[in-house]
This record gives C-alpha cells, structure tokens and sequence, in this order.
C-alpha cells in the first residue's frame, strides 16, 4: 500500500462524472498509487459529493487503494461502512471527532490505514499525543469543501513543521497535502516533508492527465 515517495493520489471529485469508469480506468493504467476519494455531507462542508454506493461503483474498477477522506460530522458512524465499500484508507477530520483517539483505533479495527485531516486554521501541535496512532495526517491546504482554490503558502511551513514533530516523536506517520497540488509547487511541498500528493483540477483537467501523474511522481524533495 505505501509506495516509493511520492505517492500521487489523484481525486476523483475533479473527475468527469459521467465518465467516472474511464476516469477511474485512467487511473489505473497512470503512474498513480491511490485513487483520493472526498466524501461530503452539506453539514460539516458546505457541499455534497456522493458516499457509500459511489465508492463502491469505483472500488469495482480501481485497481489502486482507495484513499477515502471523510469530510463529514460523526465520521464514527460509518467507518465500518466505508471500509466494506472499499476503502483502504480512511481519513476523518480532527475537527469533526469528538473522541479522536477512540476512532482512530476504530478505523484500525478494520484493517485499513488510519488518517486525520486538519482544516489550515488549526494547528498540528493538537496532533502530538495521538501522532503515533496515525497512519497519515491530511494538511488541508485549501479551505475543505471545494475543488479548484488557490493553495495557501502557509501549508509549507506547516508541512516542514509536522515533518519535525515526526521525526522527533520517532511515528511512522505519512504526510499527505490536500488542495491546490500542481507541478508548481510539489517539488517544494515534497522537500517540506509530503509524502503524498493529492492531485485533482491540475490532473483532470489537463489534456494529458497521465502525463501530468507522471511528472508529479519524478518530482524530487529532500
């Protein structure tokens, strides 16, 4: 599951939807890793993008993991539901999570990886006493809700200094940058200390979407 850095995760929410098995055939013949899946309730966002039947529509033909990034309230709820839908990662929002610590040994439970998002107002300090229990942490770099926002600078400093508490806590934690990822900026982004990449408008809205995959793979950090 967790390939040579980067892992490109191309999201299927800037995808055509009604071509989303093509899309998603796309995906696997790329250089991708993982499919990034965004769910949205109306509730926690202020947008909706589809759930449970849609996941497993595209876990019938991916045939890369599915990184599932839950952007709703009460993500305990359905953890269970996502991971039989398909899912291989499942990434709940700290914002959203009540009993952080309680969920992520609840995603655990059911065999797939274990994520936290973190919206750009809040400050991954909040993450030290569980930062060993987490299998990814999700830097929003944008505000959630929405495909195609301008990336906001301060996801750099923040990158690099998740990347040192890491380091000196000795977790086995994976950085992942969501929002605003383009050929531009993730050279920068990987020597901050990303090790997956979240790719959506720059990837599918380009005429050559696998070219675009590749090129963000051969990008290099540190």
């Amino acid at each position: 599951m967790i390939n040579e850095r980067p892992i490109i995760a191309p999201s299927i929410l800037a995808a055509d939807f009604a071509n989303l098995q093509h899309e998603v055939e796309m995906v696997n013949a790329s250089a991708a890793q993982w499919l990034h899946i965004d769910i949205m309730d109306g509730v926690f966002v202020p947008n909706l993008s589809f759930g449970i039947p849609v996941t497993e529509a595209i876990r019938r033909h991916a045939r890369k993991p599915l990184d599932v990034h839950l952007m709703i309230v009460h993500p305990e709820r359905y953890v269970e539901a996502f991971r039989k839908a398909g899912a291989d990662v499942i990434t709940v929002h700290l914002e959203a999570s009540t009993h952080l610590h309680r969920t992520l040994q609840q995603i655990k439970s059911t065999g797939a990886m274990a994520g936290v998002a973190i919206n750009p107002h809040t400050s991954v300090a909040l993450l030290e006493d569980t930062l060993r229990d987490i299998d990814l942490v999700c830097l929003m770099a944008v505000n959630p809700g929405f495909g195609g926002q301008k990336f906001i600078d301060q996801t750099f400093q923040k990158t690099a200094a998740l990347k040192a508490m890491i380091s000196r806590t000795g977790a086995a934690t994976l950085i992942e940058i969501d929002g605003g990822v383009n050929e531009q900026n993730a050279a920068a982004l990987l020597q901050a200390g990303a090790d997956v990449l979240v790719a959506g408008n720059v990837v599918f809205s380009s005429d050559n979407p696998s070219g675009v995959i590749s090129r963000l793979r051969e990008k290099q950090g540190n």
